[in-house]
Order: structure tokens, then sequence, then C-alpha cells
């Protein structure tokens, strides 16, 4: 905390001249970030590089009417809060930013801040929250035609599919169910040609828990909240139908009982979403809408499996990301049941299909198949 001294925009722009660093983490505003950008300009000494923090502005529209200095020495420093635990950060370049700059602070990023380092592409939500926020989405929508309720879908999603306990609606409570709602509409607004933008619309209990500013945990109560009872403190949870708190039942599944001593990630994934039961069939029916996204946003988000598997371990603190849960589910089976439901199967996950995988070993290193022909 000594390494911390506070100061105002009102009196201590001056002081942007002392820095080789400035990383702006300001509201998610394009007209604030650039007022605070032509600041720091009007400041900072020269050679500064300056990053921005934001979620998902494009950096083209944070650095128009720049000076080509200023776009060379300009990109993406995406930090996971809480920034103190969270080890990813995902780096983004623009167009006009210098690679030899960009790759430095890569190295900065990796060495010295001791940050995980996952390259993304300037799209909307960059990787790990673009994913993320489309699992927690399809969950919303498709928890109501499986009877789930708020504990059972974080029970469902949470050790058993190799996820933190917090799994769905404790992560939104933590966060802000503002922060999960605002996400998601910037990539239904800025997502017009992703066929599965549709994901991304705001149920209507979100939409009501916002009018009445259940937020989570910034304003005492969301899905979750604490209460008292005769037996002393206690979590209700949140009844989506009448949005009143209730007391909540011991989650049971014949699914989950059935996992519960499978230690290998892996292995319990697998055992579990091909259990049967409701819990397992609604696992599997999100999970495959999270798979085949994945597989569909290669290119676009990131250039490679491995930069979106670190996002999500990273970011989420997943125990596998999505491409390594479809090497443990084995993909040629699980996507031979995906083609049995129907579902539409992007023709790179073919070439999954035929190399007998994601992933592969060799020399004792792990190696990730390269779909793109990227090289990398």
């Amino acid at each position: 905390v000594s390494l911390i001294e506070p100061c105002s925009f009102q009196t201590d722009l001056a002081r942007y001249a002392e820095c080789d660093w400035i990383v702006e983490a300001v509201t998610e505003r394009l007209d604030i970030k650039r007022k605070v950008f032509a600041d720091v300009r009007a400041n900072m000494k020269p050679g500064t590089v300056v990053t921005s923090n934001t979620s998902g502005i494009p950096i083209a529209s944070m650095t128009a009417d720049t000076p080509e200095d200023f776009r060379r020495r300009f990109f993406v420093t995406h930090f996971f809060n809480p920034v103190r635990y969270m080890h990813l950060l995902e780096l983004v370049c623009g167009e006009e930013t210098d690679p030899a700059i960009f790759e430095a602070f890569a190295a900065f990023g990796s060495e010295t801040l001791g940050k995980g380092i996952v390259r993304g592409k300037d799209t909307p939500n960059f990787v790990a929250n673009r994913i993320g926020t489309y699992g927690m989405m399809v969950t919303l929508h498709k928890m109501a035609g499986y009877g789930m309720n708020v504990p059972q879908v974080d029970k469902v999603f949470g050790t058993a599919m190799g996820r933190p306990s917090s799994a769905v609606f404790r992560t939104a409570d933590l966060v802000g169910l503002d922060t999960l709602a605002h996400v998601a509409a910037n990539c239904r607004e800025n997502l017009p040609d992703d066929a599965f933008r549709a994901a991304f619309d705001v149920p209507n209990f979100l939409s009501a828990m916002l009018e009445k500013k259940l937020l989570g945990d910034k304003t005492g109560g969301g899905f979750y909240k604490k209460s008292k009872n005769a037996a002393g403190r206690t979590i209700l949870a949140l009844n989506l139908e009448t949005l009143a708190y209730e007391e909540q039942d011991k989650v049971r599944f014949e699914s989950l009982g059935a996992v519960r001593n499978i230690e290998e990630v892996g292995k319990r994934t697998k055992a579990f979403l091909n259990h049967g039961d409701v819990a397992s069939n609604f696992a599997w029916d999100v999970t495959a809408d999270v798979l085949l996204y994945s597989a569909h946003l290669l290119g676009e988000i990131a250039d490679d499996v491995s930069n979106i598997d670190r996002a999500m371990r990273w970011g989420f603190a997943w125990e596998q990301g999505p491409f390594q849960t479809w090497d443990a589910l084995g993909v040629a089976e699980s996507v031979a049941r995906m083609r049995a439901e129907g579902r539409t199967i992007p023709a790179i996950v073919d070439k999954a299909v035929a190399a007998g995988g994601w992933y592969s070993r060799e020399g004792g290193r792990s190696q990730f198949l390269d779909v793109l022909g990227t090289g990398t």
C-alpha cells in the first residue's frame, strides 16, 4: 500500500510526465475514455506506453484523431478482477501498434507482473469474457427447460465440471448483475453477424432483478442473500419466478453422486455428461453449445485453441478450457452425439476429429492442433 499514491484529475495531471506506462481503467464509456486520453497526451513525456483496461471498446474508436506516435504506443491490457489474485492478462494489439513495443510489454507482463498472457483480437469482450459470458447466458436461457433452480445450476456447474464452487450465479453476484448485463449487451449490440448472438439477450428475470436493484454483493442481494434464522446465519436463494428469497434445499442428483469420487477432472466431466439424468443432460446441452461456439470463434477472437483454453482457465478458473474439455469427452464421439442431436458442426472441427483431438503430446510436450495454419 505504501507504493500507492492517490491523485486527482483536477490537480495532478502534470504527473503523467513521470510515467513510463499509463493504464486507463475508467468507466466503459468512449467519451470519458477519450477525454482521459486527451489529458494524457497533453501531459505525458515522449515514449510513454499508454494502454486501456477496456473489456471490449475497439482500439480504433479510442484512438481516433490521435497522433501516429500515440497510436504506435497504444494497445489493450485487460486485467481480470481482482487484479491482485487473477492470473489472466489479455493483450490486444491495434492495427497501428508497434509490434516490438507490444512484445516487450508481453514479456514485462509475464516476467515482471507474473501474469498469464493471452493474445486476443480486437473484438467485443475479447477472449475470456466472450466465451464465459456466452456460457453463462446460455445457462440462464436453458435452465427453465430442465426445471433447474439457482442452487441446482450452481451445483451442476461447480466442481463436478471442474469449475470453481462459485459456478454461475455466485460468480454473477460477485461480478455484479449490472456488469454481467452490460457485457452481454455489448456483445448483442456489437456482433450483428454472430449467428449465436440471441444467446446474449437478457432474460426477463434478470431484467426484473436489475429494475429492483438486486445486483449481487454490491447491493446485499442478487441470486443469493445472506440472512439470519433461528439456527444462525444462512444463505437464501432467489426464486426466479417470484423474485422472492427462499431457504435452499439440499441439491441431490444421481449423476453428481456417481462422479463424486472421480478425482481426474477429464474423466469426471465425461462420466457426468454421459450419465443421462436431468442434471447431466442439462450440463451436456450447455456444454455442447459452448464447445461449438468456441470452435466457431477460432480465428475471430484468437488464432489457436491454446490461447482460448488459457483464457478460460486463468480468467474464469476452469480446470480445463473448452478444447481440453472436448478432448476429455472424446472429440469423435462427442461430435457424433452433437450431429445426432441436429447441431451444426463447424467445418474446422472435422480437422480435430481426423487428428484424434485438439491436443497431442510429443517428446513430453503438449502440442495443439494448428487448425488455422497460422504456424504458431
